[in-house]
């Protein structure tokens, strides 16, 4: 998987020039040694992700049926330091609109029903729910629309919110509370609103097999993955529409480190600044050797392409899914 989508006015600060790079390579060196050996089987697809951001493009390809003959997914995102596994929460977009009722502000306050009130009163629940959330929820939120003029009653209002947890399950049970708070300021202004749930993202599955695999060959290349170390995790507050194919697929969603001193956090200027240095480059085509390498392996050896598969219909029996 190949994501490539910058971020207005900051530019790749989530890094996803050297996710395209990697996968790109990747896919370079395994053409090449499909042409050379005749050991190995199978199609190789670079599949272009665009949208990651908020706009969920896996999911979108997902439904157009775009993963329908892919037995796995492979793809490395940078950050700050090179892992096994990128611990995201899931996610769910809450787009509410209120809908009030506008009067002169000044000579008819009480003929009107103040959706501005309502996006306040909404913004201030939610801000008072994130103090009973778990350490790891997120809860983040924007008014797009509001009022224009001091002397009207506000007619409309929109606020966009997501909503983070680290499993499906728990991100459900947040939104729940959340729409509580959106309907509890709709009584008290008296307006009416609507919430569309909006894109949703799950959480990473990671697959063992696959992850052990990459883990063999980025150790041969000398990388020192920090996970791999007894009680290290990595974790994001940051969700991924990868975690919506990794419900699908087996899938690997690995990390690199690109350096910026530990400053450079993403979706930042100098997480972008940090992408386009000649260390992230190369930390970039290190991890194409790892990918190609991983690739390599699962399309030459159908037992280990099986185990792959296994451990993902393992993960769906205990959730509850029927294996296909």
């Amino acid at each position: 998987m190949a994501e490539y989508d910058a971020l207005p006015e900051i530019g790749h600060g989530c890094g996803h020039n050297l996710i395209a790079e990697a996968s790109m390579g990747a896919a370079v060196g395994v053409t090449e040694a499909m042409k050379n050996f005749n050991t190995i089987g199978g199609k190789l697809v670079v599949l272009g992700t665009p949208a990651e951001e908020s706009a969920g493009g896996k999911v979108l390809l997902l439904e157009k049926g775009a993963f329908k003959d892919i037995d796995v997914a492979l793809m490395a995102h940078p950050g700050l330091q090179d892992g096994l596994k990128m611990h995201v929460n899931a996610r769910r977009q809450l787009n509410v609109r209120y809908e009030g009722k506008a009067a002169h502000g000044s000579d008819s306050p009480w003929e009107g029903l103040n959706a501005q009130d309502a996006a306040v009163a909404a913004y201030i629940n939610m801000s008072m729910l994130r103090q009973h959330t778990k350490p790891a929820d997120r809860i983040l939120g924007v008014v797009k629309q509001f009022g224009e003029r001091a002397n009207d009653i506000s007619e409309s209002s929109k606020l966009v919110y997501h909503v983070r947890a680290p499993k499906d399950t728990e991100k459900d049970a947040l939104v729940a509370r959340a729409e509580k708070c959106f309907q509890a300021a709709a009584r008290a202004t008296g307006c009416g609103f609507d919430i569309d749930k909006g894109m949703e993202y799950k959480e990473l599955i990671h697959n063992e097999v696959l992850i052990e695999t990459y883990r063999k060959y980025g150790e041969a290349l000398g990388v020192s993955f920090a996970d791999a170390l007894p009680g290290v995790t990595i974790r994001t507050g940051g969700s991924t529409d990868a975690g919506n194919v990794s419900y699908v697929l087996p899938t690997l969603h690995a990390s690199f480190g690109i350096g910026g001193g530990g400053s450079a956090v993403h979706h930042t200027r100098a997480f972008a600044k940090a992408a386009a240095t000649d260390d992230a480059h190369q930390a970039a085509l290190r991890v194409a050797k790892i990918l190609a390498l991983t690739a390599l392996d699962l399309m030459s050896d159908p037992e280990l392409m099986a185990r792959a598969r296994s451990d993902f219909e393992t993960w769906k029996v205990a959730r509850g899914a029927p294996c296909k």
